[in-house]
């Protein structure tokens, strides 16, 4: 294992990185309106521009994990993961223009009290406890898996790194609020770029250029963009990618607290659609440089595998190893390196800081207590700090985990689905219950989870490696996996995963509201139909209209019957 102790420059990148993010929490915290109301604090009083909301939608769940995973994907398994950014294009004007104005008409802190007040308390309270759960998971996650990289490659001593990112982090979210978060994913941004775009140069330089980086990753088969297989079994096609990166995207983008947070914080919904459709474009940039960088380390590394010789015990490990071993003659470039994967976690945790305080205060605090204005604040403020202790302390726990590190990242995908199903039924349907809704998400969920953990299940097969060119060459193992005795279940692909929940819990959902019928929120209420502002445009319109009909219609049998 190559490892380097950062040098000076390296460490002044690292400490600049913070010390910037910290000055930005602090200028919000002491100008404007100082985070006195929620408003402020959660929302930046809905007056943000464009860019910046555009670069932090990509940003709050870009983590350091995207990063490192994405690149070692496109070296073990070929680059057609990069087809899933067709996807995003596919995705992001059904969610500007069919799921983003019913949330911004609601103008709802939470994106949760939209299940209220289409279905009911209940749905709303599991929706939201799912959330919760799932984001707790996740960035523990998110904060302790980069640390672990780093330190294995670069001697630099996670408990440090673990303390260091975390306390900045859970400091400048708490003090300068939604401003801070957003502003300070703009510089964490730049810094990820600049750390992916590094090592596509590094390798362009050690190879002869662009073209032959190409040249060398066809050559070792990961440029087959052939497989357009309908099998489900199949890791990696076409479709798996295109569908399943849709629906991902969607329940993301489309009805994730954390994204719409984000896309609330601007003046209209026009502008809200487009910091939507800018962030587009900003993710996949960013998506295809890093995968591209995949390549690139494979061009260096096509003789000597670092994962066969055993110069790296995880395959994540691949992007910091290249840096060390093959960039440490620049100095400082190790540390911008570090500070561009630091600051994919800190974007993604300072995000969840923020949005669940939201959730807190409004689905359970006002919920279950009566507090004065004076104190919201306050209490928003102690719970976004609460929730990065709450962070930090998971970090240091999630090294006594074990297999929970990958249980806690399947759970964030694994809900995905079937929690999109549930605003898809309330927004394109009248006829779904609270009760079918219930039903179909914590069925939905137990069948994406059970698809999940189940287990055994087979490997996925890399591609060809060599160790030809390492100075103590070994003969490098074949790496396969024998698929047909496996329970069926389980070798359906990940990629499929969220499709199977969404639509599990659209057949669910509509067959339990058809056969067991129960009263909807504004039969319960008295009034004689739906409020059009809690559907999608298309039908919101079609119900105006027929409810305008009906009453013009009442109007002239009125007067027919005065006459």
């Amino acid at each position: 294992m190559v490892q380097v102790m950062f040098g000076t420059w390296d460490y002044v990148i690292m400490v600049a990185t913070l010390i910037a993010s910290v000055v930005i929490g602090l200028y919000f915290k002491f100008t404007g309106g100082k985070q006195k109301t929620n408003e402020e604090y959660l929302l930046a009083d809905r007056n943000m521009s464009i860019f910046p909301v555009a670069v932090s939608l990509m940003a709050s769940f870009m983590s350091a994990i995207t990063l490192l995973g994405v690149s070692a994907e496109n070296y073990y398994y070929g680059m057609i993961f990069v087809v899933i950014n067709l996807s995003y294009g596919i995705a992001t004007p059904i969610a500007s223009h069919l799921y983003l104005p019913v949330f911004f008409g609601l103008q709802k802190t939470s994106t949760y009290e939209y299940l209220e007040l289409r279905f009911g308390p209940k749905i709303r309270m599991l929706a939201s406890l799912t959330y919760t759960l799932q984001m707790i998971l996740y960035n523990g996650i998110v904060l302790y898996a980069p640390s672990i990289v780093l330190e294995a490659v670069t001697g630099l001593d996670r408990v440090i790194s673990i303390l260091v990112i975390g306390l900045a982090c859970t400091f400048y979210s708490t003090l300068g609020g939604m401003k801070a978060v957003l502003f300070t994913d703009l510089l964490q941004s730049f810094l990820m770029f600049a750390a992916v775009f590094s090592i596509v140069i590094f390798a362009m330089i050690k190879v002869g250029g662009l073209e032959n980086i190409f040249i060398i990753a066809k050559e070792g088969g990961r440029l087959d963009f052939s497989n357009v297989s309908l099998d489900p079994t199949e890791r990696h096609t076409w479709w798996s990618l295109i569908i399943g990166g849709f629906i991902t995207y969607l329940s993301l983008n489309a009805v994730n607290h954390t994204q719409i947070q984000r896309l609330l914080t601007v003046s209209s919904l026009s502008r809200s659609q487009q910091c939507l459709w800018w962030s587009w474009p900003v993710l996949s940039l960013l998506s295809v440089v890093t995968c591209t960088s995949g390549l690139a380390i494979y061009a260096v590394y096509k003789d000597c595998d670092p994962y066969v010789s055993k110069s790296i015990s995880a395959i994540d490990q691949l992007m910091p190893y290249f840096v060390v071993d093959t960039m440490r003659s620049v100095p400082g470039l190790a540390g911008l390196f570090a500070a561009g994967i630091f600051s994919a976690s800190l974007s993604t945790i300072s995000a969840s800081c923020n949005a669940l305080a939201a959730v807190t205060l409004t689905d359970y605090v006002s919920r279950w207590c009566t507090v004065r204005e004076t104190y919201i604040a306050w209490l928003t403020k102690l719970a976004a700090f609460a929730y990065g202790m709450v962070f930090l302390a998971l970090a240091f726990l999630a090294q006594y985990l074990g297999g929970i590190l990958q249980a806690a990242l399947t759970i964030f995908g694994a809900v995905g689905g079937p929690l999109f199903g549930v605003f898809t039924l309330g927004m394109f349907t009248t006829y779904a219950t609270e009760m079918g809704v219930s039903v179909a998400l914590l069925s939905g969920m137990s069948m994406t989870l059970w698809m999940s953990f189940g287990s055994p299940r087979p490997l996925p097969v890399k591609l060809p490696l060599s160790t030809e060119g390492c100075l103590n060459a070994t003969i490098p193992l074949a790496v396969t996996s024998q698929t047909s005795d496996y329970f069926y279940l389980y070798k359906i692909s990940y990629m499929w995963t969220s499709p199977i929940g969404f639509v599990w819990v659209l057949v669910v959902g509509s067959l339990v509201s058809l056969v067991w019928r129960h009263a909807q929120p504004w039969q319960r209420a008295g009034r004689p139909h739906p409020d059009p502002a809690l559907f999608t445009p298309p039908l919101a319109n079609y119900l105006r209209a027929k409810y305008n009909l009906q009453e013009r219609n009442m109007q002239l049998q009125l007067i027919k019957a005065d006459e």
